[in-house]
């Protein structure tokens, strides 16, 4: 393997500025790293964070503390059981002077969209964010309205708190790149959370160190990142062995590949490389797999389930 070396499609200022922005995120929500990191991947891949915990674990801080360190737009709706999607996308409204329609558009339009306990709102509602996440434009009334760039939904939902709520479809599910859980805190963590400043004091007063323009350069490096011949070979491996393991239902599409390299394209980014390693991969199989593999009823967890499959393929 080539050393370790810095991206030299990164100016030394821009790769300053995502260093400082990631220890910025850090020092806000506290003994997360990893969980920052992979914020930050999906943000880079052009992708979209699915965050399932506990209330009070830091979810929304999460996701404000990565708003305001990016300098970007922040919008967050608190999904609920009354949520119409007119609510999220916008409403076209007639103007009696002009005698037209004018559209009105809803908190979608943002470029991070904090879709707060997203599961709790009904299929038609949750549906309605499919076009956006995907295509990064709203359609209403036969008109096609583009997002900001970048767009990028973080959503939450409580994984244990299953009344009235309405579970993501497969195909919601398959939108979001990263499917994470943050836990509770260490015990340091926790004690330096308990005796400091709130949080949403903190965030109020943090200094944006990227802009909407350095996302977008960032995602342009993201796609110069090199992946060899072998490395794809063995992602080619590991959906070949969710299709035929044992437990597994229904097993990772190549969509789910091309979104695993993209996510291993970002992660050696970050860690100031122009190549992806097989740690990369398997840094990030998990919570990339896990949410898109459908279990046997009898089966283990689907993260069990990713586990093991990245366990049963050797890397050549």
């Amino acid at each position: 393997m080539p050393a370790t070396s810095t991206p030299p499609m990164l100016s030394d200022a821009l790769r300053d500025a995502l260093k400082r922005a990631q220890e910025q995120v850090n020092a806000l929500v506290l003994g997360k790293a990893y969980e920052v990191r992979l914020a930050f991947v999906a943000l880079l891949s052009d992708g979209h964070l699915l965050i399932e915990d506990l209330p009070g674990l830091g979810k929304t801080t999460l996701a404000h503390a990565l708003a305001a360190t990016l300098g970007l737009g922040f919008q967050r709706v608190q999904f609920t059981s009354d949520l119409l999607p007119a609510d999220v996308l916008g409403v076209s409204v007639y103007d009696g002077t002009a005698r037209q329609f004018q559209f009105h558009p809803g908190p979608v339009f943002t470029q991070v969209l904090l879709a707060d306990e997203i599961n709790r709102a009904p299929p038609r509602t949750q549906s309605a964010l499919l076009e956006a996440m995907a295509e990064h434009q709203v359609t209403l009334d036969g008109v096609t309205h583009g997002l900001p760039d970048p767009f990028f939904v973080i959503a939450t939902q409580n994984p244990v708190d299953l009344s009235g709520t309405y579970p993501l479809p497969d195909s919601q599910l398959d939108r979001f790149l990263l499917r994470l859980n943050l836990g509770y805190p260490g015990a340091e963590a926790e004690r330096a959370l308990l005796a400091g400043e709130d949080r949403r004091a903190l965030i109020a007063q943090t200094l944006p160190l990227l802009s909407s323009d350095d996302v977008i350069a960032l995602r342009a490096a993201v796609n110069q990142v090199h992946a060899s011949e072998a490395l794809i070979v063995y992602v080619q491996a590991l959906l070949a062995r969710s299709r035929h393991h044992p437990g597994v239902r229904v097993g990772l599409s190549p969509r789910a590949g091309i979104a695993l390299l993209r996510a291993a394209r970002a992660h050696a980014l970050l860690l100031g490389r122009q190549h992806v390693l097989p740690e990369d991969i398997q840094a990030l199989f998990g919570v990339v797999a896990a949410h898109r593999l459908v279990a046997e009823a009898e089966a283990d967890s689907t993260t069990a389930l990713a586990k093991a499959i990245l366990h049963a393929v050797a890397v050549d």
